[in-house]
């Protein structure tokens, strides 16, 4: 599948906001965006007016890349958003953050979403005590994620679960360090999802 190589902090830059796609790095004096917060390029320093097509598009961009997907994944899921019943743009908001990568970094087992795909990817965490290896899977409220007994000395995620203090458990998760396991407690509400997206831009931008 294709996947953007470049470099990560240049992402950050071109939509003008902290999305921690670097782990540690992001909250570190080496951080690209702070050192430079604006658009990467010869002409990134030149004040520019956006339209208001050009500013939804940059907000779609902005949370499909924090999550790690391409267009066509992101757009399935707006569309499957748009077909459920209540706020689409809310909804939007639920089903990635549901998405098993991105529990997995929650939880705190990875420094990044990035980092939790890898780690989910090559098996390393069970659902209710089944196997799970599909990033896009999507948890629900009662579900159980373990780290298997094998995984349990990487380094890297060691590593992890040690500095997870620093961003915190969403408060409808719960983790449970000792027994290297976390729980969905329940779907998050808008309140507690505190990531700075405006989802109604995005929802305007697929409903032109």
């Amino acid at each position: 599948m294709a996947r953007y190589t470049d470099a990560s902090c240049r992402i950050c830059r071109r939509e003008n906001s902290k999305l921690f796609l670097k782990g540690d790095r992001c909250y570190g004096d080496k951080c690209a965006f702070e050192r430079r917060s604006y658009p990467p390029g010869q002409h990134g320093q030149r004040r520019s007016k956006i339209s208001d097509y050009g500013i939804q598009l940059r907000e779609k961009q902005k949370v499909k890349r924090m999550y790690g997907l391409l267009e066509k994944q992101f757009r399935s899921y707006f569309e499957k958003a748009e077909s459920q019943k209540g706020i689409t743009g809310i909804n939007l908001l639920i089903l990635l953050e549901r998405r098993m990568d991105n529990i997995v970094y929650r939880l705190g087992f990875a420094t990044s979403r990035n980092q939790a795909r890898q780690l989910v990817r090559h098996n390393h965490f069970l659902v209710n005590g089944r196997k799970v290896d599909i990033p896009a899977y999507l948890v629900k409220p009662g579900d159980k994620v373990t780290l298997k007994e094998k995984s349990r000395k990487i380094g890297l995620i060691l590593e992890s679960m040690e500095t997870v203090a620093r961003r915190g458990v969403p408060s409808w998760l719960e983790m449970d360090k000792d027994n290297f396991s976390g729980q969905v407690l329940s779907l998050p509400t808008r309140e507690e999802l505190t990531m700075p997206i405006q989802e109604q831009l995005i929802v305007e931008l697929y409903s032109k």
